[in-house]
């Protein structure tokens, strides 16, 4: 147990008994490429996750061990800055984000380690940052509320990370709940909480071990044109701030007026808003099945009209949609390599493994990662 290593090799290097942290990585069931556009997605927190050991260690030094890297790494409380690239940014963000805000905190000791999958779309790092918040707002008795520590996770990734990311991986990974996704408005960051009564039903992720190099640069050029279509809305209409403002008639009036990529692209944005709202309300009536529906249509507009999708991703996917076993299947995250999500039979779960591993190393003489999942809280004091 990950948890159980973690303390041990914090006992043997600093010799204390520590506070121990749990935090996880998060799966997104509807819901892509919608939180830049103030859209809503539909997250939840999965039993991949991060466990920390902290103590304080009165001195102004931060010693960090990371128990998967087999590395530490030490930066003094009161002179530190962002490092050229690596884990300890995520850490040093979170540290200066509490101390740009007044909080008081002393030097730390903390290792550590888990088994978020680095690299394929889960969030290890929103994992990180939640909780080296929470360890260090418990140990030095700072009370955040959990709100609080999802913006100072956020802006750590922004500032120290250097990554611009949106607020959905923080906040799912912070407020998770068991057995349910949460509904995320991310333009009034109102959320509801929708059971998933999976029943015989289980998520599995399908990691294509890749990770295609144009996906930075296209994913920033569809936030832009997302942008011109807002812009060429705003032209002709008042109170118009994003795609969450805009109808499909107001984006009929302007298709002549913008490129066909960019209309494609806002139409895709105002669907898959629509998709989520209507998928939630199929996971309240635990209609999976209709729930599935929507997955793949998900994954159509991801594919064909956001064009955000790649041969792996399309194959996986085209691989489920006539099996039984499969209520549903979509491309997760930014696109371009990463993961697919699938909702599959728990008593076929082994063949479909074994079926869709041997058709995709036929196809791409790789082997995907399988990951099977289970829906948890979000980041919490863990008790060994």
């Amino acid at each position: 147990m990950k948890a159980k290593q973690v303390k041990e090799k914090f006992e043997e290097l600093f010799g204390n008994d520590p506070l121990i942290i749990r935090s996880p990585g998060r799966i997104n069931l509807i819901g892509e490429h919608t939180d830049y556009n103030n859209g809503f997605v539909l997250p939840a927190a999965i039993d991949k996750e991060i466990y920390f050991a902290f103590s304080k260690n009165n001195q102004d030094l931060c010693r960090i061990f990371s128990y998967d890297y087999d590395e530490m790494l030490t930066f003094q409380l009161r002179d530190f800055a962002p490092a050229p690239k690596g884990w300890i940014n995520y850490i040093m963000g979170v540290v200066a984000q509490l101390q740009a805000d007044g909080h008081l905190i002393g030097g730390f000791d903390c290792v550590f380690g888990g088994n978020i999958p680095i690299g394929a779309g889960l969030s290890s790092s929103a994992a990180l940052e939640n909780g080296v918040c929470l360890g260090l707002s418990s140990m030095f008795e700072l009370d955040l509320d959990k709100l609080t520590m999802v913006e100072y996770s956020q802006k750590a990734e922004h500032e120290y990370a250097g990554v611009a990311c949106g607020i959905m991986d923080q906040f799912a990974s912070m407020m998770g709940k068991a057995g349910h996704a949460i509904r995320l408005d991310c333009r009034s960051m109102d959320y509801d909480y929708f059971p998933l009564n999976l029943g015989n039903y289980q998520f599995i992720l399908c990691d294509t071990k890749v990770e295609h190099a144009l996906a930075d640069s296209e994913y920033n050029q569809r936030r832009q044109e997302c942008e011109l279509g807002v812009a060429a809305v705003q032209n002709l209409y008042s109170g118009i701030n994003s795609l969450r403002d805009v109808t499909f008639e107001m984006l009929d009036t302007i298709r002549v007026e913008v490129p066909p990529t960019v209309y494609e692209r806002c139409c895709y944005v105002l669907e898959e808003n629509e998709r989520l709202l209507a998928g939630s309300q199929r996971l309240d009536n635990g209609d999976l099945e209709g729930f599935g529906q929507l997955m793949y249509a998900s994954h159509d507009g991801l594919s064909k009209n956001y064009e955000v999708s790649c041969a792996e991703l399309d194959f996986l996917v085209d691989f489920t949609r006539d099996r039984q076993e499969v209520l549903g299947a979509r491309m997760m995250g930014g696109g371009f390599g990463g993961c697919t999500i699938n909702l599959v039979k728990k008593d076929r779960i082994e063949r479909f493994e074994a079926e869709i591993t041997e058709a995709y190393q036929d196809q791409f003489k790789r082997k995907p990662e399988i990951y099977e999942l289970n829906i948890v809280d979000g980041t919490s004091v863990y008790g060994i």
